[in-house]
């Protein structure tokens, strides 16, 4: 069950959030910086990014197992318990953002994520060519929804 997130289960979000950011970024990115990326930090993440208008959902399958974070047509926050991966949540919550945005699906996903490349290529996301420097040696890539999953 996909459910909005909200003030009674922003924290079970930004839990799942954490465990999963962390474990997805840890091989690229410095430990100080993945050290911060703690379940209360990401409550104040979540919160504040809910005040500038994005929706936050959470998947619940007996417990908490993923979330997601829609912005218009921009998808973002697609993240899922380390143990949880490979069992078509992250599908499920892909498709449920595709289906809650405005417009044409876009995402931004840091340029040395490549299993995040992979899945959304997977499910029809294509590079558009448009990059976002974030410092000097990392950028972010888009990729738009081109087409249903193959």
């Amino acid at each position: 069950m996909i459910v909005p997130v909200d003030q009674r289960n922003v924290l079970q979000a930004a839990t799942v959030h954490s465990i999963a950011w962390i474990a997805s970024h840890r091989s690229f990115c410095a430990p100080d910086f993945v050290a911060v990326h703690t379940p209360e930090r990401q409550r104040q993440y979540v919160l504040d990014k809910m005040r500038q208008g994005s929706r936050f959902f959470l998947l619940v399958d007996d417990l908490p197992v993923g979330v997601v974070s829609v912005n218009g047509c921009l998808i973002e926050d697609l993240y899922v318990l380390p143990e949880k991966q490979r069992q078509g949540y992250g599908t499920k919550l892909l498709q449920w953002a595709i289906e809650q945005c405005d417009g044409v699906p876009t995402i931004w996903i840091l340029e040395n994520n490549r299993n995040a490349q992979r899945f959304y290529e997977k499910h029809g996301f294509l590079l558009t060519g448009r990059i976002h420097r974030i410092t000097d040696g990392l950028s972010e890539l888009e990729l738009t929804f081109a087409s249903k999953e193959t």
